[in-house]
């Protein structure tokens, strides 16, 4: 029972804690309008340009192989501090896992997404 008077009371005060942030922004909120204000991106500088600026593709193929290594080694860490305890069958999936990324890393080697030109 003393649990769910614990939590009753975290809820109530979490909401009134919201509630009083919602309410201190429309207090505390910049009330002049102007057309720079209302423009997109209203922090109150003149656009100048268009904000759409195109990026080569090679740059989102260099970020997309980054995130495929770094979330290897992301999943790889903890397989490596605890090998002893984990047996031969996790080495074998650890092994075919890292087979499945290399041979990412050579379809992409062969559609040369890693040229740089």
């Amino acid at each position: 029972m003393k649990e769910l008077v614990c939590l009753a009371v975290f809820i109530i005060l979490s909401t009134l804690f919201a509630i009083a942030m919602i309410a201190a922004g429309l207090i505390c909120q910049y009330k002049k309008k102007s057309a720079v204000k209302n423009s997109t991106y209203e922090c109150g500088i003149k656009p100048f340009d268009d904000a759409r600026v195109r990026f080569d593709v090679k740059y989102f193929n260099y970020a997309v192989m980054f995130l495929i290594f770094d979330i290897e080694t992301i999943f790889l860490y903890p397989f490596a501090v605890f090998v002893n305890a984990l047996g031969l069958f996790a080495i074998i999936e650890a092994f075919i896992f890292i087979l499945m990324l290399l041979l990412g890393l050579f379809i992409a080697i062969n559609k040369k997404m890693l040229r740089w030109v």
